[in-house]
């Protein structure tokens, strides 16, 4: 078998008790119960390193579900996303605890002012050395919006114009406030940094106004690595002038048309197909065997709730599935006027409209692989064979799963090429593109500073 390239592995996780897993925090073997603590998070990161994992992804909503059933109790009740903690106050504890891990964190555009959102990052990136990534989101919660001093959701069109103008706004703070040479640390003369090589920006723009100067000297990265998801055209096209990585739906066979209508969302912007890598994601069970990997599956689904499954998916389709009875076909709900439009998309990909409503939300929240080691590294393969540049892994036990990918999964994928034996130097662009900044074709470069002539004396 030929060496294939090795891809980037992303650990999908929250600052919450419960998120892909469903409610499985109660299994035996889970510790999500102590992911209040420092502890428990210190230990994944460094469990994800010696995994030589490339990024621990925090994903964040800003309130809690409350479309299931009209109410916010469920979710509160069965600790789905609720309560949530801010993960970019964690980051610079669990890169003090690591040399090489990079950290995502998730904040939408309607969180802060991107003045003090700009210095934020900029702290994460020089506290952890250029290990730090932004995941640009613009909300899909009513409730978030509500939370932050809106009337409900902004629409769909608003939210990626704000978007459009926030990143520019923190583009010219991190790449053309400070020119590269300003810190000059001149202790003879008692100068720190000169002035002339600081600039305000002057960003006038619909929604945001800034003048600067950026509040932060530039950073190892000076903008943080750039994560996005995509899935309507306006999103995609945001995507393909902005992300750096770019996460994909479907699974290892469907997965072909995504990944090219993304890559050629950058091309059409006049970026390269390559300067925007595509993730895809898996959850997997392993057993040693395939027929204890299908006994651990079903033991897992027995921890499961179907509350926390209906909250969750609530919310990301905007719809209260708690009006349609669990026990009713599949068939009857897509028969019905009034169901709503994403429910009817997804309940319409399910194979069998016989079997009940239930059933069939279980299965949509259980699309992992379930498999031996060699049929993992195999789906991963597959994956690539896609077009992927990697995959974000879901955890359906913690940390269990990711011991048993870093410990059973990752030797197969070393030996195959898919998966890096050492990290390479640098920061995580560095280590991902291999360049310290981003490329000349991405839209923040115009951003950058250009040098000017300094001050005789500076003051």
């Amino acid at each position: 078998m030929s060496r294939r390239p090795p891809l980037i592995f992303s650990a999908f996780n929250e600052f919450v008790l419960s998120h892909h897993d469903h409610g499985a925090w109660r299994h035996p073997e889970s510790r999500q119960t102590e992911f209040t603590t420092s502890a428990y998070w210190i230990d994944l990161a460094r469990l994800l390193e010696r995994g030589r994992f490339d990024v621990l992804f925090f994903a964040d909503v800003l309130a809690p579900y409350d479309i299931y059933r009209g109410s916010r109790d469920s979710a509160i009740a069965t600790g789905m996303q609720s309560p949530v903690y801010d993960p970019a106050v964690i980051i610079p504890i669990l890169a003090h605890e690591t040399e090489h891990l990079g950290f995502a964190l998730t904040e939408n555009i309607l969180q802060e002012p991107p003045y003090t959102f700009a210095r934020k990052m900029s702290t994460l990136d020089q506290l952890t050395g250029g290990r730090v990534a932004w995941n640009i989101v613009t909300s899909f919660l009513p409730g978030a919006g509500r939370n932050l001093g809106h009337h409900g959701l902004p629409s769909h069109e608003e939210r990626y114009g704000r978007a459009e103008d926030y990143v520019n706004a923190v583009y010219g703070l991190w790449e053309r406030s400070w020119e590269d040479d300003a810190v000059v640390v001149d202790r003879e003369r008692g100068i720190y940094a000169d002035p002339a090589k600081v600039h305000e920006i002057d960003h006038v723009g619909p929604y945001y106004t800034v003048y600067g100067p950026h509040l932060t000297a530039p950073t190892p990265q000076r903008t943080p690595f750039l994560f996005n998801a995509a899935a309507s055209g306006t999103g995609i096209d945001f995507a393909g002038r902005h992300a750096e990585v770019l996460f994909t739906s479907g699974d290892a066979r469907t997965a072909a048309a995504g990944v090219q209508r993304l890559r050629a969302s950058a091309v059409s912007f006049g970026r390269r197909a390559g300067d925007v890598k595509i993730l895809g994601g898996l959850g997997m069970v392993l057993g040693s065997t395939e027929e204890e990997a299908r006994r651990l599956d079903a033991e897992l689904r027995e921890w499961q709730s179907l509350e926390s499954i209906l909250v969750k998916f609530s919310g990301f389709w905007a719809d209260d599935l708690g009006r349609y009875p669990v026990d009713s076909p599949v068939g009857a709900i897509l028969a019905a006027p009034d169901t709503g439009i994403v429910t009817r998309q997804a309940l319409g990909a399910v194979a069998d409209p016989s079997i009940t409503f239930e059933a069939a939300m279980r299965g949509i929240a259980n699309q992992h692989v379930v498999g031996t080691p060699e049929q993992i590294a195999d789906e991963i393969d597959a994956w690539q064979d896609a077009g992927v540049d990697g995959l974000n892994l879901q955890y359906l036990v913690a940390p269990g799963t990711y011991e048993d990918f870093v410990d059973h999964v990752r030797p197969l994928l070393v030996e195959r090429g898919t998966m890096r034996r050492e990290y390479s130097p640098g920061t995580l662009r560095e280590k991902l593109t291999g360049s310290p900044y981003l490329p000349i074709e991405h839209p923040a470069r115009r951003h950058r500073a250009t040098p000017s002539t300094s001050q005789e004396n500076a003051s």
